[in-house]
């Protein structure tokens, strides 16, 4: 999505005719900053992009469920351990319930789990869910320089370009990447990775091998780029900033915003180690880092709490998360699931993502099959009720003729 010029110029208008300059000249430069960094934004429910976090709710159970069967060793698991993990998979109804809903994801048998035990029931992966888990690898074939791409950027905006490779598979799912890219992508690109440990014993870090430049420009930047190509006029990059209809924010702050917006943009992949942590230069870097990373991200939004586990390495504050509500024309907020998410404003249309990565096909892929299990599951209770039905309709004939053969009894004995 192009930057929208006309709309951030009127917004910036608007800031300017509300604005009415006043510096108190017994303010030093930094008492003023830190007097606007402590101005507060009420928080705002935004229902539509609260709905785009419950959209996906099934599929990320689903997902869970999926990924922590694939993880035993052989790709099995009785029924009755998976049971016992439901709390922490956040599975609500029984599992059986759950293979119902969802036939076309597990087959169930039965085996000992001790040679001399009594069999039980095991779960094991489908055929369709094994057809589905190849065009998987074959979606993150084809997107590996997307892939790759992706973690440079990660470790470009890194302060040493190096990050734990702990908090690397942590963060995997929210930008995409494959469960096997340590022992696979990486080491195929030794120009660009190095990895240092030994990854499930001990520490062990993702270093940067050398710096590509065509990957040192944001998503701002390359916006910026674009529409001037298209409009023949150099644009400045600069955020996209869109209060939701209803939003308003106090003098004190529009000023702050103006003022902000205002400032030159700083790429989150500049060396920004002579800034002031406190200052607005780093407010907006900051901002900056939080919008590449998002826009990064697969579904354009991450927990803060995964944020946060990388607060050393990219610099954010202590209290990193209050930048959301402040640049609440910029991100969201959600308190979703009582979970902290942050979303990016522009990347959605009421509770659809507009700005759509090309591994979003996985996603697509797997609802697929799901909907598919779903449709079946429909089916079959549609056919248990007819067949109900049925049963019910021939029980009240016989209830009939029964009533029929009694009141001829009846009248027998009365002759």
């Amino acid at each position: 999505m192009l930057f929208n010029t006309k709309s951030f110029s009127l917004y910036l208008q608007n800031l300017i005719t509300t604005y009415k300059p006043h510096v108190n000249p017994n303010f030093t430069h930094t008492h003023q900053i830190k007097l606007i960094s402590s101005l507060k934004v009420v928080w705002r429910k935004d229902q539509k992009l609260d709905q785009a976090i419950e959209n996906d709710k099934q599929y990320k159970l689903c997902a869970r469920v999926v990924k922590e069967v694939l993880n035993e060793p052989g790709q099995v698991i009785p029924l009755r351990y998976l049971e016992k993990r439901r709390e922490r998979l956040s599975l609500n109804v029984k599992v059986r319930t759950f293979l119902n809903r969802y036939p076309g994801l597990f087959d169930t048998y039965y085996d000992r789990i001790k040679p001399k035990s009594d069999a039980v029931l095991f779960l094991r992966p489908s055929d369709r869910l094994r057809d589905f888990l190849e065009e998987e690898r074959k979606i993150y074939d084809s997107n590996e320089e997307l892939l790759v791409a992706k973690l440079c950027k990660l470790l470009m905006m890194s302060k040493d370009k190096v990050l734990s490779v702990d908090k690397l598979v942590h963060v995997k799912r929210e930008f995409g990447f494959p469960n096997d890219f340590l022992v696979k992508l990486v080491p195929r690109y030794p120009n660009y990775f190095k990895l240092v440990g030994c990854p499930g014993e001990g520490q062990s870090f993702l270093e940067l091998e050398s710096w590509n430049p065509d990957f040192a420009k944001s998503v701002i930047q390359l916006r910026a780029e674009e529409e001037a190509k298209l409009t023949g006029i150099p644009v400045r990059p600069n955020f996209n900033v869109k209060l939701p209809p209803g939003f308003f924010l106090r003098k004190e702050m529009r000023e702050w915003v103006r003022d902000w917006l205002e400032l030159d943009y700083i790429s989150p992949y500049e060396d920004v180690s002579n800034l002031d942590q406190s200052s607005q230069e780093m407010e907006k870097r900051t901002v900056g880092v939080f919008h590449e990373l998002l826009s990064l991200s697969i579904f354009k939004r991450i927990p803060v709490p995964i944020l946060g586990k990388f607060s050393d390495e990219y610099r954010f504050s202590n209290a990193f998360s209050s930048a959301f509500t402040r640049h609440s024309g910029i991100f969201y907020l959600s308190l979703k699931g009582g979970i902290k998410t942050a979303m990016l404003r522009e990347a959605y249309r009421h509770s659809e993502l507009i700005d759509r990565d090309p591994l979003l096909e996985i996603k697509e892929r797997f609802v697929e099959l799901l909907e598919k299990g779903k449709h079946e599951w429909m089916e079959q209770l549609r056919l248990q009720r007819e067949e109900v039905k049925k049963d019910m309709e021939k029980m009240a004939l016989r209830s009939e003729d029964e009533e029929e053969k009694l009141d001829e009894l009846m009248y027998d004995e009365q002759m």
